[in-house]
């Protein structure tokens, strides 16, 4: 006996966050991947990013960790981020997706978070440099994660939904805070 997957659409307020998500972190890998191509073109290129010494994209492109599986890690942003806004501009049009393909989506979210925890570490403890655009990934990809597993396991959603978001938040800018706190300090 085979099971059928049944559809499921998703309120109004997913399909907006999956939409703003998606072209948040779009646009940031999009920046990322022209100064990526400039900096291969030109070894001397400084991305406008580069504002100080910790907040410096031109010091995180420059490392291993910038292209973890070989090729820059804002070519999987683009593809995964143009994937997520493009499910929310179905959604916003009446869309209804399978159950298999809100698995899909929460496998997807799960290994972007991953992938996110582990660059936030190297950024801060092995890198020691920050990149704008890609904070703003850190930024979006948890809220991702979390809203589309609240859609795929509706026991879990409570009227404090927004705590997850709100403490991951607070945790990153602790860290930052903490591991750059020599610097900051000088600007005091």
């Amino acid at each position: 006996m085979t099971r059928r997957s049944t559809p499921t659409g998703a309120d109004r307020g997913l399909a907006v966050l999956l939409m703003v998500c998606g072209a948040l972190g779009l646009a940031a890998s999009a920046v990322l991947t022209v100064d990526k191509i400039r900096l291969l073109q030109n070894p001397g290129y400084t991305p406008s990013c580069n504002i100080n010494p910790v907040i410096s994209c031109g010091s995180v492109m420059r490392t291993a960790q910038a292209e973890a599986f070989g090729f820059p890690n804002s070519l999987i942003g683009l593809a995964a981020f143009a994937v997520v806004l493009a499910v929310g501009v179905g959604l916003m049009a009446g869309a209804v997706y399978r159950r298999w393909f809100w698995v899909g989506l929460q496998l997807g979210t799960v290994l972007g978070l991953g992938f996110v925890l582990w660059l936030i570490d190297q950024a801060l403890y092995e890198i020691g440099a920050l990149c704008p655009y890609c904070m703003v990934v850190w930024a979006v990809v948890l809220p991702l994660c979390w809203y589309t597993t609240l859609h795929n396991h509706p026991r879990l959603r409570t009227r404090y939904h927004w705590v997850v978001p709100a403490l991951w938040y607070v945790g990153i800018a602790l860290l930052v805070l903490n591991r750059f706190w020599y610097y900051w300090r000088t600007l005091l």
